[in-house]
């Protein structure tokens, strides 16, 4: 262990899970800021105020240990869409809220953008991407608010396969670019613009009846232009 450093270790009496959490607390800054391969288990081990024996026996290698921590990620997303959903009843309400969960989640957090960029980067030999495979394993959620709006009336009877796949490459699109290009804008921004396109399209109505691609929609209650700024403005 290394003597004199200024961070506080972990205490003794603390029990397994908090300590747990304190190491991938730490690990997720420590690959963020230098990587994966330059990542240095002491060094990790010393900003702790532990030994490297402590951090192998909760992650037997660097790698569970990075993996874990994306695994991590992931399960607080979940929790934050989770909570930002409770108490919601109207489906498309739920994926709005949904939506501007998820790309403030990545806007406070670009250390986890990070993680899980490298992870498609560092790990090739894995099948599937931590990423994708927690959004297998909530997608059914989402494809059911869908089938209960088409039900509805509210939403185009079309594959919702097909709708999930398109709103959730936007999010994770807008996600990934935010964070590479560095650009000023929110993500509240971005969340609006997506809800915005993908349910209303850029073609004006006349132009989809040019196009013949307007004929189901002229009856029903459907979703209406102005829903956008209710549904995505902050609540009072």
């Amino acid at each position: 262990m290394s003597q004199g450093t200024s961070k506080k270790p972990i205490a003794e009496s603390k029990g397994c899970a908090e300590r747990r959490e304190e190491i991938l607390d730490a690990a997720t800054r420590l690959f963020a800021a230098h990587g994966f391969a330059n990542a240095d288990t002491q060094r990790l081990a010393d900003e702790l105020g532990v030994g490297k024996g402590t951090l192998y026996r909760y992650f037997p290698s660097k790698r569970d240990l990075f993996l874990a921590a994306a695994d991590r990620v992931m399960l607080r997303l979940r929790d934050r869409i989770d909570a930002s959903t409770e108490g919601v009843d109207d489906p498309l309400e739920q994926i709005t809220k949904a939506v501007g969960a998820y790309l403030d989640f990545f806007g406070e957090h670009s250390e986890y953008v990070e993680l899980l960029t490298q992870e498609r980067a560092q790990f090739k030999d894995r099948e599937t991407p931590t990423y994708f495979v927690h959004r297998e394993k909530s997608v059914q959620r989402w494809r059911d608010l869908y089938r209960s709006l088409i039900a509805e009336g509210r939403v185009r009877d079309i594959p919702v396969r097909r709708i999930t796949d398109v709103v959730l490459a936007a999010m994770y699109g807008s996600m990934t670019l935010k964070y590479f290009s560095g650009r000023p804008e929110t993500f509240a921004t971005s969340a609006e613009d997506i809800l915005d396109v993908v349910f209303f399209g850029i073609l004006t109505r006349s132009e989809r009846q040019n196009h013949g691609m307007d004929q189901e929609e002229t009856s029903g209650p459907g979703v209406h232009p102005h829903d956008i700024d209710q549904l995505t403005s902050p609540t009072p």
